[in-house]
C-alpha cells in the first residue's frame, strides 16, 4: 500500500510537472481549486479530460496522467533538431501552424531513442491556439493505438507552444489523393487506409471515456513508411457525452465539406458526426475528388450532393470511380465500400452505423481481388489481349479494324471516364486548392461552450 501510494504521488507530481504553468488562466481562487479537486479526483484514476481542467489553477493537477511518456523540449532544442526551422524541412501547414521535419539524436532525452520527428509550431495569427494545443497534449498524451499518431513531446516556453510527433514518412492522404505525391494510390492501399482510419475512430468512440474527433478529413490522416493510416491533429477533439446526455453542445468548428449537417445546424456533437465525416473521406478515396471543389461545374462542386445518389447503382458508381486508378480495382469491393459510404452519409444520424460496424464491413473487402487485371513487369496487363485472341478468324484488313475497335470498347467498360482531362488532378484546381477552415457562429451562448 505504501509503495502504491508513493507511485501515485510520483505520477501526480510528474503530471504537475508536465503541464504546470501551461494551463493558461486558471482562476477561481482557493475555493474553486478545492471544489475542482473534489470534482476531479476519481477512484481508480482514469483518463484525464479537458473538462477536468476547467476552472483549475496551475497547481490543481491532482488527476494522474496514466501511461504518459511525453518528453518536454525547449525551443532551443527543437530549433536545433529542425536546423533552425529551415525551409528545406518544411512539411506543411494547418490550422494550428506550420510543421517541420527534425531529428533527435542519441542521448537528446533520457529514454528517447534517436528518431525523425515532426515539429508543429503555433501560429499566433492562425485559427487555433493554446486551447487546441492543450487538447492535443491531453488526448494524445494518454491515448495509444496503432492508428493514432504518436505524440513524442511538447514545448511550453513563454508564449511558445510546440508539439512534437513521430515522423510520418508518406505524409497525408490528401497529398496522395489530390496531388499524386509520389504517385497514384492503388486500390488495395486505399482500402487499407480506409480500414486503418476507421479503426482509429472506432477506438476513440468505444473508449471507456469516449472521444469525438470532430475534424476527420484527408489531410489529418497521415501515412507511415508502410502506408498505415494514423489519425493526427486532436486540437478540436472533444470528450463525448456521458451519463444520460445524448450529445455535446459546442461552437461549430471544422473544415468545410466534412462536417455533419445536423452539427452545423444545431452545434450538437455526437460520435455520429465523426461517422458522417468518415463517409466523406471514404467518398474521396473512391472518387479521387475533393469534398468541395469550386473548379468543377456547379452541380459537382459538393461531392456528397453529387456522388451519394450514385453509390447504390453499380453502373453510376463506375462512372464516378477515380479514373486515375485506370480500372485497377475490385468492382465488388468498390460497390460494398460505396454502400458503407452511403450509410455513413445518411442525413439522419440514427441511420448511420457505428464506427465498429464500419470496420466490420470494410475489413473483409481487403481479401476481394475480383476484376483486378494482372500486373506485369511493365504495368497492368490489358484484358484486351484476351478479347482479341478469342475472336473468330477474319481477313487481315477486318482483323486490324477489330483490334483497333476492341480496346476502346473494353476500356470504356473498365474506365467510364477515359479522358485524363476528366481527372480532378488535370483540372488545375486539384493540387493548389486549399481547405477552408470554418468556425460557424450560432447563438451567443454556444460560443461559451467551445
Amino acid at each position: 500500500m505504501r509503495d502504491t501510494g508513493r507511485k501515485e504521488k510520483a505520477t501526480t507530481s510528474a503530471w504537475r510537472s508536465l503541464l504546470g504553468g501551461c494551463l493558461g488562466g486558471g482562476g477561481g481562487g482557493r475555493g474553486a481549486a478545492r471544489e475542482g479537486r473534489q470534482r476531479k479526483v476519481r477512484p481508480g484514476g482514469g483518463r484525464l479530460s479537458i473538462t477536468d481542467l476547467n476552472g483549475a489553477a496551475d497547481q490543481d493537477l491532482s488527476v494522474s496522467l496514466v501511461g504518459s511518456n511525453l518528453h518536454v523540449f525547449s525551443v532551443a532544442e527543437l530549433r536545433g533538431a529542425t536546423r533552425g526551422f529551415v525551409s528545406g524541412n518544411f512539411l506543411g501547414e494547418g490550422g494550428f501552424g506550420p510543421v517541420y521535419k527534425g531529428f533527435v539524436g542519441d542521448g537528446a532525452k533520457k529514454g528517447l531513442k534517436p528518431q525523425a520527428i515532426a515539429v508543429k509550431l503555433w501560429d499566433p495569427e492562425g485559427a487555433q491556439g493554446h486551447k487546441e494545443w492543450l487538447a492535443e497534449v491531453i488526448f494524445l498524451g494518454q491515448l495509444r493505438h496503432p492508428n493514432l499518431v504518436k505524440l513524442v513531446g511538447y514545448c511550453c516556453e513563454d508564449e511558445h507552444r510546440l508539439l512534437v510527433y513521430e515522423y510520418m514518412e508518406h505524409g497525408s492522404l490528401e497529398n496522395h489523393l489530390f496531388k499524386q505525391i509520389p504517385a497514384v494510390l492503388p486500390w488495395s492501399t486505399r482500402l487499407n487506409i480506409a480500414v486503418g482510419a476507421a479503426k482509429g475512430l472506432a477506438f476513440l468512440h468505444d473508449a471507456e471515456k469516449p472521444v469525438i474527433y470532430r475534424d476527420f478529413k484527408a489531410s489529418n490522416i497521415l501515412l507511415d513508411s508502410d502506408y498505415k493510416a494514423k489519425l493526427s491533429d486532436f486540437g478540436l477533439a472533444k470528450d463525448g457525452p456521458e451519463g444520460d446526455d445524448t450529445h455535446v453542445s459546442t461552437r461549430v468548428m471544422g473544415t468545410h465539406g466534412y462536417a455533419a449537417p445536423e452539427y452545423i445546424m444545431t452545434g450538437h456533437l455526437t460520435a455520429k458526426s465523426d461517422v458522417y465525416s468518415f463517409g466523406v473521406v471514404l467518398l474521396e478515396i473512391l472518387t479521387g475528388r475533393r469534398s468541395v471543389d469550386k473548379t468543377r461545374p456547379s452541380r459537382e462542386q459538393n461531392l456528397v450532393d453529387f456522388a451519394r445518389p450514385c453509390l447504390k447503382d453499380p453502373l453510376k458508381l463506375a462512372r464516378i470511380m477515380d479514373p486515375a486508378m485506370e480500372g485497377q480495382y475490385s468492382a465488388r469491393a468498390a460497390q460494398s465500400a460505396a454502400l458503407v459510404a452511403y450509410r455513413c452519409l445518411s442525413g439522419s444520424p440514427k441511420n448511420r452505423p457505428d464506427m465498429s460496424a464500419v470496420v466490420d464491413a470494410l475489413e473483409p473487402l481487403l481479401g476481394l481481388k475480383d476484376d483486378v487485371p494482372p500486373v506485369g513487369p511493365l504495368g497492368p496487363v490489358a484484358p484486351v489481349v484476351l478479347f482479341v485472341a478469342a475472336a473468330e478468324p477474319a481477313a487481315p484488313a477486318e482483323e486490324e479494324k477489330k483490334e483497333q475497335r476492341a480496346p476502346r470498347k473494353d476500356v470504356r467498360r473498365r474506365r467510364p471516364m477515359s479522358s485524363p482531362k476528366a481527372s480532378p488532378r488535370k483540372r488545375g484546381g486539384g493540387g493548389g486548392q486549399k481547405e477552408e477552415f470554418w468556425v460557424w457562429h450560432l447563438a451567443a451562448e454556444a460560443e461559451q461552450k467551445a
